[in-house]
């Protein structure tokens, strides 16, 4: 187990009861990705356990928040284990059973979890054959397995089911590099698309979410909250909210909650405390954030840097210098950040909506100031994260309460807190120098980035002077650091966090660069790839939607566009066909084509779900979402001002999934919506003739782009 869990590995296998228990003992860098940030721990972690019965437990620091991973990481083990699928069972981000893992972000549980996942699957399989080869008094070449039964080929009536020769049976084993994983040809179960695992409980109503979570004698909590971010608690009165039947105030230094059996009392005590508060001044709003966020930026960071962008800028013969803003953006889950906490027998459990169970295990055990083996952390199902739930600053809260309260205590947040605590997708500011020959070969790419870090920044068009600098660092998810005091609030990932910022950039210049070389969009990237993956992706959407060439926009109000991106390990390609209303400068997106190759595939229809989700959630970002704000306080504090996607919206989405069995599966949930922005501002541009160079795509911005590109003409 993990020395971060604090249980030994005595007590683990007392815990495990019978079976194989199979363990991974693999260092940091066989399991991690390249980024310096992330790593497992060194000690053992279990991630299986095949019991007497033949069932078999799945442990997975994961979590399942809507992306389908319950399912596609029980598919792994059955194809590997050569098990049913419905004899798995999964146990999910569980700090006391599950192994370590930093969270479930970045699209990292499959191509950087599941390969760790299929070779424990691997060496029990292996245990069992060896344990069924001795039972049965034959060679292990002489069987085989299917649905956990063993049997002697030809042999019919020679057979031995997992369970048996578990029974009783307490064998560890550790995981090395000798366990033979399967390859694509031999799979039964990883490249279909089975019923959802937790399609069933969210179907029929029963799915428990952390607010569902009801314990004897919780206590509902209501805490006092500042009016801005920056502000200092002057005074505080309770006295009319303690007058109340049934309210306990509790206090401990900042934290101050009103506590109460029934959830609306808890609210209407709250409403009775006065408070007063010193507020930060108000000196930054959604148009002077850029010009903070660039003049306070920090010493520049060199990304990647090919030949001399100087020279080439010289001798350049179309030479764009564009400059790209972004606003805040929210994450808005459906459900609001919850937690219900319980200190009994010592030991703190809480149950968190969380994306990163273990982070938030280590920040409750720190802030209580206990050993890391009396605070545990279980995850129920989660609402919707999109990177937002990384923080987890409700379950610490709810630990404390409990803590001072000596009973569970209960913390869900109302949509107005959540909108408050979130930690917001950041302003961003991109400048772009670019120039392409008149043959319509890149020969510049200058391209400076301020605060939404280097992920997505890449160069994958062939051209010899380029140079990548980031300013400010990145995000999580970015190698980067973050520099915080660029904001008057929290900031933090979001979806592919800073990439769907960049290729808004990076696709909306490289349409620029068309247009100025007298080249079709679509003609003009492949005349600059040479990268085979991203030349087929791009080939595939383009032969889905049925792209017609073109070299001017149409400006007759309806546009279509090409947007491309890497993200994750997977690469994607967007077409998009728009309708635009010159009069009041609205968008309605018609269709979106989705080409994207992720490697292996395990789970199909999964794949396409996140694809359309993506698509979904993409136009958010690219036409209304943003936040608005005065110094550190939010004034978008409900939907009611805060614009979401809705249904309406949704336009036929086409998903293609181009194959790719020769890779490894890479990720799948955040790469369709980092190229959502610049295929839209791209199709935008062929329906207007006007560039789009602010995210969102308003209305109000629409119609100014259009009037400034008529009075230019």
């Amino acid at each position: 187990m993990s020395e971060r869990s604090g249980m030994d590995r005595r007590t683990f296998l007392k815990l495990m009861g019978e079976g194989i228990v199979v363990m991974v003992a693999l260092g940091p860098t066989e399991l991690v990705s390249q980024r310096r940030w992330r790593s497992y721990p060194k000690d053992i972690n279990a991630y299986l356990l095949v019991r007497a019965d033949g069932k078999v437990s799945v442990f997975t620091g994961k979590i399942e928040m809507g992306q389908g991973v319950m399912t596609s990481q029980a598919q792994m083990v059955a194809d590997e284990l050569d098990v049913a699928l419905e004899s798995i069972d999964i146990v999910m981000g569980d700090t006391d059973r599950c192994p370590w893992d930093m969270g479930t972000f970045g699209s990292l549980t499959t191509r950087m979890f599941g390969p760790v996942l299929r070779t424990a699957a691997a060496e029990a399989r292996s245990v069992l054959m060896r344990l069924a080869a001795a039972k049965l008094g034959v060679k292990r070449d002489a069987l085989q397995v299917t649905n956990g039964v063993v049997t002697v080929t030809g042999h019919p009536g020679e057979t031995v089911t997992y369970g048996e020769l578990t029974k009783g049976r307490r064998i560890v084993r550790l995981v090395g590099d000798s366990a033979v994983l399967k390859t694509v040809a031999q799979f039964k179960v990883m490249g279909r698309s089975p019923r959802r695992f937790d399609g069933p409980d969210k179907v029929r109503g029963e799915a428990v979410y952390a607010a569902d979570v009801r314990l004897p004698g919780m206590l509902y909590a209501r805490l006092v909250r500042p009016p801005a971010h920056g502000a200092r608690l002057e005074s505080v009165d309770t006295s009319e909210a303690e007058k109340l039947p049934g309210v306990k105030i509790v206090r401990d230094g900042d934290l101050i909650a009103v506590l109460h059996s029934e959830p609306d009392l808890a609210e209407a005590a709250l409403a009775r405390i006065r408070t007063k508060w010193e507020e930060p001044a108000e000196d930054l709003d959604p148009d002077s954030i850029f010009g903070h966020i660039e003049g306070a930026a920090s010493t520049p960071e060199v990304r990647e840097i090919r030949g001399d962008v100087r020279v080439a800028q010289e001798h350049a013969d179309h030479l764009i210098k564009t400059t790209y803003r972004k606003g805040y953006v929210a994450h808005a889950p459906i459900e609001p950040h919850a937690a219900t906490a319980e200190v009994k027998g010592g030991k703190v459990t809480v149950w968190a909506s969380t994306q990163t169970p273990f982070p938030t295990h280590e920040d409750i055990a720190r802030t209580l100031g206990v050993a890391a083996d009396r605070v545990r952390v279980i995850t129920p199902y989660v609402g919707g994260g999109f990177g937002g739930k990384s923080a987890h600053q409700q379950a610490v809260e709810a630990a404390r309460l409990a803590r001072l309260a000596g009973a569970p205590v209960q913390v869900a947040w109302l949509r107005d807190e959540e909108f408050f605590f979130d930690t917001f997708d950041p302003a961003a500011v991109v400048k772009i120098t670019s120039a392409a020959g008149a043959d319509g070969k890149m020969t510049l790419w200058d391209y400076r980035v301020y605060a939404a870090g280097g992920r997505g920044t890449e160069v994958f068009y062939n051209v010899q002077n380029a140079r990548v600098t980031t300013y400010a660092g990145g995000l999580r998810g970015d190698e980067s650091r973050t520099e915080t005091h660029l904001h008057p609030f929290n900031v933090g990932p979001w979806r592919a966090p800073g990439a769907n910022m960049n290729v808004f950039a990076k696709e909306s210049q490289i349409d620029l660069m068309a247009e100025a070389t007298g080249l079709d969009p679509v003609e003009f990237r492949l005349r600059n790839l040479v990268d085979p993956r991203m030349r087929r992706v791009l080939a595939a959407a383009a032969k889905t939607f049925g792209w017609k060439k073109r070299t001017r926009p149409r400006g007759d109000g309806r546009g279509q566009g090409v947007a491309c991106g890497i993200d994750a390990g997977s690469y994607v390609a967007l077409m998009a066909e728009v309708e635009v209303d010159r009069k009041s400068g609205a968008v309605h997106v018609e269709r979106v084509t989705c080409a994207q190759e992720m490697g292996t595939i395990v789970n199909p229809n999964g794949a396409k779900m996140q694809m359309e989700g993506c698509v979904t959630m993409g136009l958010g970002y690219a036409l209304t979402e943003e936040l608005r704000f005065r110094g550190g306080r939010i004034l978008d504090r409900n939907f009611g001002t805060y614009d979401l996607p809705r249904f309406s919206w949704v336009p036929r989405i086409e998903t293609v999934l181009v194959p790719n069995d020769e890779l490894a599966p890479q990720g799948g949930g955040e790469p369709a919506i980092v190229p959502m922005g610049g295929v839209i501002a791209n199709a935008v541009f062929d329906a207007t003739g006007a560039r789009i160079l602010r995210l969102p795509m308003s209305p109000t911005r629409v119609l100014a782009a259009i009037r400034a590109a008529q009075e230019a003409a």
